[in-house]
């Protein structure tokens, strides 16, 4: 092989590996917002949510999620969990993902908790699989709204 061919072969793989990072890196800072969160059911052992969730994909590549895992933690106690159904991330752009969670008590209280939201969802990009972990601090109002305290 000439030496400007291997040149080229060299730096081309180099310029990919730097793109696929920082796309990766991109990918790692998806942004996600509650838009909706609506009461099913109610037991005395918890409740069952409808939720969306939109994600922000700042990256140049499609993501096509697949169920997504995640945990509603108030006050550093996990009170639920939940899924999320597959979605597509077009590149530069947003979606709307559809899921439910449940709450494992139905404990009250005057002041609303601190909430977090945290999960893994796994992205299928070309030829391999990306797992991005994501975490959403909603407002008070936002937390209020998502596990429904009056």
């Amino acid at each position: 092989m000439n030496k400007p061919r291997k040149a080229l072969i060299i730096t081309f793989v180099v310029g990919m590996s730097i793109f696929g990072y920082s796309q990766y890196a991109s990918a790692s800072q998806i942004g996600v917002i509650i838009t909706e969160s609506d009461l099913i059911e109610k037991t005395d052992r918890g409740s069952t949510y409808n939720v969306v969730l939109e994600f922000e994909n700042p990256s140049l590549l499609i993501l096509t999620a697949g169920e997504t895992d995640f945990l509603v933690i108030a006050d550093g106690k996990t009170i639920g969990e939940g899924q999320l159904e597959p979605f597509t991330l077009p590149a530069l752009g947003s979606s709307l993902a559809y899921g439910t969670f449940q709450t494992e008590s139905n404990s009250k209280s005057e002041e609303v908790p601190v909430v977090m939201i945290s999960g893994m969802t796994k992205y299928d990009v070309l030829i391999s699989t990306i797992d991005v972990p994501f975490v959403f601090y909603p407002t008070e109002d936002q937390a209020r709204e998502f596990i429904h305290q009056d």
